[in-house]
């Protein structure tokens, strides 16, 4: 044993090869924490000292190589001044630089996940060999920041600096056969067979069949451009990612730059250029808000986890409603391999639902993500029914009718009858109350909500809504079932929009108060999708529905009539009054053309302008900062409301809701973290200069409370 610790530890064989084997104790992953860099800094030493050792192989005792360094642990690294933190980076740098320099080859053995550090690790080996299985990839852009411990230096001279660009600014996972195409790995072998293939290259090796020393010395060295090819790769890469990443994440456009610096210095000299910019990120508030979500993100998931641990499985489920929403939820059901019985009562309905799941199983066949024998089998755990003659064992029914209360209760009484008294009864409605569909229920304890978000393939959350007499096995069975569904759900009480509705609707009455003052809603439009949300209030009305909208805003200003009530006609009453319902329709607050693809492409309308101007006496211009303000008000004050009333239980699961939800932009952390930044006294003196516009931008006496005590809502 050359060393041990309880992370890590070093072996050797009578042939000199040694073997560093990672195994995190106490952990289900090896990542690395400041323990673990300091015990891997202790066996390279041990390894550079140690003599009749001829080679090395690092390998994982784990189902994953390295998932990355702890972000928990490391935010505090980000909270230290610039020198400190360049301290912690060369210190790291010290240890990856001493495995390269080691007097022997050395070759990595990829299994599972090399992630971030942990393809970092990799990458200052001589070889990678990586099994069938295994991705690897450097993350951290999507955290704000970029690899800190030599893969802007390490990657562009293996792969390429277009390549590098491409695979560090894109922060994608690579599979194995891209990471060989690309040259970021020596060799792909059959899953589990890393180890001995990788003590086979290391014998080969060190019996002169690969001349590794030459290979490193290449790898240290700068890389030759002309001037011409450095132009075509870096403005290249600059054009494409530049329009990509946007201009509220910086972190892409950086790591490009340093790129283009390094490639031309010494190793040394490169590092240095890397943790230089790598601090400079670390300390901007975009960083703060991404490694807060991952850390919010990773609260919510424990969350959901706690309430299902005592779950049952969802062997068998069923979707009442075929339309485009029913046909969602059964795709995504049959798709992670929980066979779903779909029911309608007309046959045009199931049709819908059969061809939307169809369309979306051959959307996967067409990407490559699926043979088209895997998509059948998927297509056929979908059964079209027509009467509840299939429902004696199914464990868990979905409604998905029309948002319409009695309809809904009706429907919901009915399937009652017709399922097993285990079996879990749920509503996919977006605003109606809980309490109230389960009150014509016989056994109210086995209702909940499950709200999914349209288009349920790609939208990530799913409110699961607890009713005053729901169970805590609904719930955890709910849970279950959308997790089993690759969803990450959110468990809400029962008010009035639950918990993304409620906050949402007050969005769009800041809207709606903007164009009662004169505002033009395409400049509106403009603004907040510059300022970072996908679309514009008036184009998400059109992609919701203005039916839809109409109808939840009526449920909403009942529920909350001192804030969400309105007087008089607003664009969404006239819109709905003429028929505009958005795409759906084909006009709304834009008219709708289909492109090439058949997408609707949005188009002005001269129609809708005129429409809304006829409301209003006159225009008038806001100012951007004016603009964001009236609109983001209302919501971040509804979303504390939220918090304070216990509809939903955490902070980490209130912006994480608004996130994966309604797309609330990801480099501002959600509508509490948003606060967080600005801070609470700032918050509400802003608030105050917008108190004449009423109930919506009166922040709650909670909220002054913090400001005062200049509390945050995250501990991040």
């Amino acid at each position: 044993m050359i060393f041990e610790g309880n992370a890590l530890r070093v072996t050797s064989s009578d042939d000199g090869i040694a073997t560093l084997t990672l195994d995190l104790q106490d952990s289900s992953v090896n990542k690395f924490g400041t323990s673990v860099l300091e015990e891997f800094s202790q066996a390279m030493q041990a390894l550079n000292t140690a003599k009749e050792i001829k080679g090395l192989v690092i390998t994982s005792a784990k189902d994953s190589f390295v998932v990355g360094a702890d972000i928990t642990e490391f935010i505090k690294w980000f909270q230290l001044d610039d020198a400190d933190l360049i301290q912690k980076l060369h210190a790291t740098h010290d240890i990856f630089l001493t495995l390269s320099d080691l007097p022997f080859p050395t070759v990595a053995a990829i299994n599972g996940l090399a992630l971030g550090g942990g393809f970092e690790v990799c990458l200052a080996c001589d070889y990678r060999v990586m099994e069938q299985s295994a991705k690897v990839g450097l993350p951290e852009t999507q955290l704000g920041i970029y690899p800190g411990w030599g893969g802007t230096v390490r990657l562009p001279r293996l792969i390429g600096a277009d390549n590098a660009c491409e695979w560090i600014c894109g922060g994608a996972q690579k599979r194995s056969d891209a990471a060989m195409k690309d040259g970021a790995v020596d060799a792909v072998i059959a899953d589990g067979c890393s180890y001995e293939s990788a003590c086979h290259l290391v014998q080969q090796a060190i019996a002169g069949k690969f001349d590794w020393q030459k290979r490193r010395s290449e790898l240290r060295a700068p890389m030759s451009f002309s001037p011409i090819e450095k132009m075509m790769v870096f403005e290249s890469v600059r054009g494409v990612v530049g329009a990509k990443a946007g201009k509220h994440y910086p972190a892409p456009m950086a790591a490009i730059k340093t790129i283009e610096k390094g490639i031309f210095q010494s190793t040394e000299k490169a590092i240095e250029t890397e943790v230089k910019g790598f601090a400079k990120l670390a300390k901007s508030p975009v960083t703060r808000s991404l490694v807060g979500i991952f850390l919010n993100d990773q609260m919510v998931k424990k969350a959901a986890t706690s309430y299902s641990k005592e779950k049952s499985e969802i062997a068998h489920s069923a979707v009442l409603g075929a339309g485009i929403m029913g046909g969602g939820i059964a795709y995504q059901s049959a798709s992670k391999g929980t066979p779903i019985v779909m029911k309608d009562i007309r046959t045009e309905a199931l049709d819908l639902g059969m061809s939307e799941a169809s369309k979306l199983f051959g959307k996967q066949v067409e990407r490559g993500k699926l043979t088209t024998e895997k998509a059948m089998q998927g297509l056929s755990k979908i059964t079209p029914v027509l009467s509840y003659g299939e429902f004696e064992n199914v464990d868990m029914v979905v409604e998905a009718v029309v948002e319409n209360p009695a309809i809904k209760q009706s429907v919901l009484a009915e399937t009652e009858k017709h399922i097993s008294n285990t079996a879990v009864l749920a509503s996919n409605t977006s605003t109606i109350s809980i309490n109230l569909l389960a009150s014509k229920l016989e056994r109210p304890e086995n209702f909940c909500g499950m709200h999914f978000f349209n288009p349920v393939h790609r939208m990530p959350l799913v409110e699961v809504i607890r009713g005053d007499k729901t169970s805590d096995a609904t719930i955890a069975k709910t849970v279950a079932y959308a997790q089993a569904l690759g969803k990450t759900p959110i468990v809400v009480n029962d008010c009035p929009g639950f918990l993304v509705n409620r906050v949402l609707f007050p969005y769009f009455a800041g809207f709606s108060a903007l164009l009662k003052d004169g505002a033009d809603y395409q400049v509106v439009d403009k603004t907040m999708e510059q300022f970072g949300w996908p679309m514009g209030p008036a184009y998400l009305l059109d992609v919701v529905g203005i039916d839809t909208a109409f109808h939840a805003d009526q449920v909403m200003a009942q529920g909350f009539p001192d804030r969400m009530g309105h007087e008089g006609e607003n664009a969404i009453d006239r819109f709905y009054d003429l028929g505009r319902y958005g795409q759906k329709s084909g006009k709304g607050f834009y008219h709708y053309e289909l492109d090439r693809k058949g997408k609707p492409k949005k188009l002005a309308s001269a129609e809708a302008q005129e429409i809304v101007s006829s409301l209003h006496d006159a225009s008038n211009e806001f100012s951007d900062e004016d603009i964001i303000a009236r609109m983001m008000i209302p919501l971040c004050i509804e979303t504390a409301r939220c918090l304070e009333e216990n509809i939903v239980s955490s902070a980490a699961e209130a912006d994480m809701g608004l996130i994966y939800g309604i797309g609330f932009p990801p480099y501002l952390g959600g509508a509490l973290h948003y606060m967080d930044e600005m801070g609470l006294a700032a918050f509400c003196d802003l608030a105050d200069r917008f108190k004449h516009l009423g109930k919506l931008y009166e922040p709650t006496q909670v909220m002054r409370d913090m400001a005062a005590q200049q509390r945050r809502y995250h501990n991040y």
